[in-house]
């Protein structure tokens, strides 16, 4: 919430409350069907003591936000934005259908009406709020595998069949050190026996302290011919305050070195060379390169200046963005591998069919892109941000295999 003015926390609390008085309307004409005053009052005062309980939160947590613990925050912050979300969605839904269908009425029967029109108004509030109670405790850690055969003709034989198992934007402050569950996820991983494992950025939310005991949990991963790492837009600190530029590099310098202790070659605009019966592959890494407002850390000239001479190269960066700007047709990079949008931690997907509202703000926002002989995979992220739930977005391994 620090990122917004206490002129947007008051706009977003009047938004709250004028949606619960549309809505408090409407529900008003549903409870006139139940024949308990008791009930009908319990349901009536719930309804407003949630309410104020919500917005009374939500400005509480912003005048004292300066005050709390940079730990408690962070829970704090990402339980109310799911609370927020959970109440407010199915509520504009609600009274949307129900005002659509009352002044619609006239087409049906009175008689029937009075039925009608309550139950389609009630199931329509309460079917997104079950989906978004469902998008938080369940679907938010169902990790899913997805499985991808990309060929390539130059593919050095040697490296024929080569599994890559490829994971982004784990956010690890989200986890609140509930060890077991990201154990699951590298449980599925190592399970996939692959020759690479490779992690493009966003670690953390903002902090070094989020790292704490992880490295026990990381540790357990097996690749057998290396794992790799890059940074993401958030492991750079960017996105707090702090009181010098010297506890900001400090913060910087632990978040790097934490990959040391977990045994993945960090990239920073660097590569690294991967031999097999003499043939070679490059492994390619760049710091984080987006559109303003991401700041772009990234060189890939830097990256690539060690390995022009090995034709198949691997690029990890964290941003898609940058696969298009600096990359097709600029390069002769075979398979880049990126994060960073989540696939917003929310889509509608019907077989071939995905949609999400993320694609009007990124070109290549989820899933398997091509240009030529040229591929980019962008991962839909392991843990979460802001929205602490996925709908339609399950969180992603990705098990990407070689051939030629």
């Amino acid at each position: 919430m620090r990122s917004f003015s206490l002129f947007t926390i008051l706009l977003l609390c009047f938004a709250i409350l004028l949606v619960d008085v549309i809505a408090f309307y409407w529900l008003q004409s549903i409870t006139t069907l139940i024949s308990s005053p008791l009930l009908k009052t319990a349901i009536h005062l719930l309804f407003w003591v949630f309410t104020i309980g919500l917005i009374a939160a939500i400005l509480i947590l912003k005048l004292t936000l300066d005050n709390i613990n940079p730990r408690r925050k962070q829970l704090l912050i990402s339980s109310l934005y799911g609370l927020t979300v959970s109440s407010f969605i199915p509520k504009i839904i609600f009274v949307i259908i129900i005002s659509i269908l009352f002044f619609t009425k006239t087409i049906v029967p009175e008689n029937v009406s009075l039925i009608i029109i309550p139950t389609i108004g009630l199931f329509s509030g309460f079917l997104p709020f079950f989906v978004i109670v469902y998008a938080i405790f369940k679907a938010v850690y169902h990790f899913k595998i997805y499985h991808q055969n990309l060929h390539f003709k130059h593919l050095p034989k040697s490296f024929e069949g080569l599994k890559i198992v490829h994971i982004s934007d784990i956010h690890l402050g989200g986890f609140n050190y509930r060890f077991k569950i990201l154990e699951r996820a590298v449980k599925q991983i190592n399970e996939l026996k692959p020759d690479l494992i490779v992690f493009t950025g966003d670690l953390v939310n903002n902090y070094a302290w989020e790292l704490i005991g992880w490295d026990k949990i990381f540790k357990q991963l097996e690749a057998k011919k290396g794992k790799y790492a890059v940074l993401g837009n958030h492991d750079y600190g960017d996105y707090s305050q702090w009181e010098s530029n010297e506890e900001k590099l400090k913060n910087f310098n632990e978040i790097k070195h934490f990959f040391k202790k977990i045994n993945f070659k960090l990239l920073l605009n660097s590569s690294d060379i991967i031999e097999v019966n003499q043939e070679k592959i490059a492994v390619v890494g760049v710091e984080n390169w987006g559109y303003p407002p991401f700041k772009q850390y990234g060189n890939l000239e830097d990256a690539i200046k060690n390995v022009k001479n090995i034709p198949f190269k691997i690029l990890l960066s964290h941003d898609p963005s940058h696969w298009g700007e600096e990359v097709v047709e600029a390069t002769n990079i075979a398979l880049t591998l990126s994060g960073h949008t989540h696939g917003m931690q929310f889509a509608l997907n019907y077989k071939d069919f995905k949609w999400s509202p993320i694609k009007y703000k990124f070109k290549h926002w989820v899933g398997l892109y091509r240009n030529k002989e040229q591929y980019l995979y962008v991962n839909r992220g392991l843990g979460w941000l802001g929205f602490p739930g996925r709908i339609g977005m399950r969180p992603e391994i990705t098990c990407i295999k070689l051939l030629s």
